[in-house]
């Protein structure tokens, strides 16, 4: 990835004057291993952050504009702090827009400002890069204004300005993995506690790959809707038969109990829901102790259960997986992501990496498509870099 600071010094003539500060701040895209289809507001996920990231850079104006270059795109924006709000055609600005705005509502005196963007998170991936963006902003802001604002009341300030800014929900599972990650570890995020376990990865001398299926991805978002519906009436009907106020209170048996009272579709939905918390917390348990198998097991269930019972893979990411598992070598594959394409991830031993990649050398053939391979490592998390 460039170095940001010359960037950014460059494209706002600041080089002949050092007296203006520049704040930079990089946030790395996350990966969820497990649990990111789970419940509403109560989320339970194995991520980690990975080391692919974005850089924002900020510098003050003596006017009141706010401008705007992604210099990996070559784009540039522009507003005034009276027109700040979300337009459409602003696309990655948007994010930045959003932390100024959350800085605003806390009372800062914002005025005008620059801002650079680079990063090398592959878009559309499924790894957060949106988040990463709004983190690294909120983080060069914070240390800009020396506010005193915390990552514990940044994550919630962050949400909100999601949906006040933006007009949407999120849950904070993503803000809490990005802003908590560790080198070399995996996290279980709580999204109820908001508490972050860091657990040492036992695959130092393993490789990590994401492969981006490629395929075309359209209506997601009201499949998606349609199925955390059906896990709200599973999770009705569950309270109203015994004491609980989310998935985590009841197990598989309770939902086969319910079975004359919840449509095949919810009860599936709900099934998985229940079966991947335990997954995330067993998971936990098997890294901890090096039970490699375990956690393979355990991945690979998780798989399943989202094609079969939450139905949002596909067959070209089934092929993925199949085609992972079926490699001596493979600790796990699993796909990754919002669903119906997108990405599976797959830890492997380094001396079967070409046998792997091989084994992938009919998916173009068979399906159309060219598939994407990144390599990742699990990676620090978001932090402010510079100051100067």
């Amino acid at each position: 990835m460039q170095d940001i600071g010359p960037i950014h010094r460059t494209e706002y003539e600041l080089n002949n004057d050092r007296s203006v500060p520049v704040f930079i701040a990089e946030a790395p895209g996350r990966i969820h291993f497990l649990g990111e289809h789970g419940e509403e507001g109560a989320g339970l996920c194995l991520s980690a952050g990975i080391n692919r990231s974005v850089s924002v850079a900020l510098s003050p104006r003596k006017d009141n504009s706010l401008r705007f270059f992604a210099s990996d795109l070559g784009e540039r924006k522009r507003t005034t702090l009276i027109n700040l709000k979300y337009k459409r055609e602003d696309r990655w600005a948007n994010y930045i827009k959003l932390a100024i705005h959350i800085f605003a509502e806390l009372g800062c005196p914002v005025k005008g400002f620059n801002f650079t963007l680079t990063g090398d998170i592959p878009q559309q991936a499924g790894l957060a890069s949106s988040t990463a963006i709004e983190v690294a902003a909120a983080l060069a802001l914070r240390g800009f204004f020396k506010a005193s604002l915390p990552d514990r009341d940044l994550v919630p300030a962050l949400t909100r300005g999601e949906a006040e800014f933006l007009g949407r929900e999120v849950n904070s599972v993503d803000y809490l993995a990005v802003l908590n990650a560790k080198k070399d570890h995996f996290l279980l995020v709580d999204e109820v506690s908001r508490e972050v376990v860091k657990i040492k990865s036992p695959f130092g001398r393993y490789r990590m790959l994401l492969m981006d299926s490629r395929v075309p991805r359209a209506g997601v978002e009201e499949e998606l809707k349609q199925r955390r519906g059906d896990t709200r009436r599973g999770l009705e009907l569950l309270i109203k038969k015994r004491q609980g106020t989310s998935f985590r209170d009841f197990e598989a048996g309770d939902l086969l109990e319910s079975m004359g009272d919840l449509r095949e579709e919810i009860r599936r939905r709900s099934l998985h829901v229940v079966e991947e918390n335990r997954r995330v917390r067993e998971a936990k348990t098997a890294l901890e102790n090096g039970e490699l198998a375990e956690f393979s097991r355990l991945i690979y269930h998780s798989h399943e259960s989202l094609r079969d019972l939450y139905e949002v893979s596909c067959p070209e990411i089934d092929w993925l997986v199949k085609r992972a598992q079926e490699t001596e070598g493979v600790v796990a594959s699993r796909m990754t992501g919002a669903g119906f394409g997108g990405c599976t991830y797959t830890i492997l031993r380094e001396n079967v990496l070409e046998e792997y990649r091989k084994r992938l050398e009919d998916y173009e053939r068979i399906f159309g498509f060219r598939p994407l391979v990144y390599d990742f490592r699990l990676a620090p998390g978001a932090r402010l870099t510079v100051r100067g």
